[in-house]
């Protein structure tokens, strides 16, 4: 049953629904449509399942789509929007994310010094059907000892050495700044010394709960609310380079690894929906709320940075993140590299949601 949270509406009550290049959107829509015939996604919450958007799938993967008026006529064809309404704010809400695009070395030297770890052999999965009686039932993941399940090293016993002499770094790179910023995108580009490219991706992490280091610098004081951006807590960072290691620490998730192949330049890193996302086009949800492959169509009056016009696209959900809780909560990713970085450290904006509800759903609202 689909949630009450989900309000039918029409097309026409999508701002800005015509003129939309949409099939940018069908093209990552029919990457997850492909990846489905691999393992089904995972059905969210808010009844949209993914036994619902499995004809849909289908059809995509059949379909003959050469143009944005050719997508639309699809999305319309098998799909109904519905507004989202959000729980507890009078508005949806967006931020940004991106890959970024680090020098590395492949060995330690006396200017590389930073590793990327690959996942520990004593790092395992923790749910329902293994979790001890009083373990945090917060904790995805757990450290595996001979007396039992522990939670992991956090951030600060791992970068003060609880996982040296391992082998298991994949790279190096020069700051320690850059290294964070990248376990919180949760990929990067690795530029090599030697001219090649490497993609490194999220393949674990420690369990720990995530502390945003922007929302420290608020409670301080030392960025002003309307100024908080990606740019402007690097600046604080490079202000302040004495209290850089402590601040950093507060955040005591860590991420671990893997490396990835990059098949194609113009897209993104494989994120939890098993696909390359697409710039400008993917987005990640709350996966317990959302089934991957969802069409959702975002209406950001002050969101300008996608070209300069107000933001009103067509998102396929093709990622989540443990930031982003909520039905009307996504993070928009917008490519890879300095140029996307600058635009997904501004976006911070009131949205409105439609979900793309399979018409099949619709008798049960």
């Amino acid at each position: 049953m689909l949630s009450p949270l989900l309000q039918p509406a029409e097309f026409e009550d999508c701002p800005g629904w015509e003129a939309d290049r949409q099939l940018e959107a069908f093209i990552a829509f029919r990457r997850s449509a492909v990846r489905v015939l691999e393992k089904p996604y995972k059905s969210g919450s808010l009844g949209i399942s993914f036994e619902a958007l499995e004809p849909i799938f289908a059809d995509s993967r059949e379909t003959f789509v050469e143009n944005d008026q050719d997508a639309r006529l699809f999305f319309e064809k098998w799909f109904r929007p519905a507004f989202i309404k959000p729980e507890e704010t009078k508005s949806g809400f967006v931020t940004g994310f991106y890959e970024p695009e680090v020098i590395a070395s492949p060995v330690r030297t006396e200017e590389f010094t930073v590793p990327f770890l690959k996942r520990p052999a004593d790092l395992v999965d923790i749910d329902d059907s293994n979790r001890p009686s009083g373990f945090d039932a917060y904790f995805a993941f757990a450290r595996q000892t001979p007396e039992g399940f522990a939670e992991y090293y956090d951030r600060r016993a791992i970068e003060s050495g609880a996982l040296d002499r391992q082998g298991l770094e994949i790279a190096f790179v020069k700051s320690a700044v850059d290294a964070f910023f990248i376990h919180v995108q949760g990929a990067a580009r690795l530029k090599m010394v030697d001219g090649s490219l490497r993609r490194i991706t999220y393949a674990a992490k420690t369990g720990h709960r995530f502390t945003g280091i922007g929302k420290i610098l608020l409670d301080r004081g030392e960025i002003k609310p309307e100024k908080i951006s990606m740019q402007s807590i690097r600046q604080w960072l490079a202000e302040n380079p004495e209290q850089v290691q402590l601040l950093l620490w507060n955040n005591q998730s860590y991420i671990f690894f893997r490396e990835a192949a990059v098949d194609d330049e113009s897209l993104g890193p494989i994120a939890a929906a098993k696909v390359p996302l697409m710039g400008g086009r993917s987005m990640a949800v709350d996966r317990l709320l959302h089934t991957f492959g969802t069409p959702f169509y975002i209406h950001a009056p002050q969101l300008t940075a996608f070209g300069g016009n107000s933001f009103s696209r067509l998102m396929i959900a093709q990622d989540t993140g443990s930031a982003i809780v909520g039905p009307a909560r996504g993070d928009l990713f917008a490519g890879s590299g300095d140029e996307a970085g600058e635009i997904a450290g501004g976006i911070r904006h009131n949205a409105d949601f439609y979900a793309l509800v399979p018409r099949s759903l619709f008798g049960s609202l």
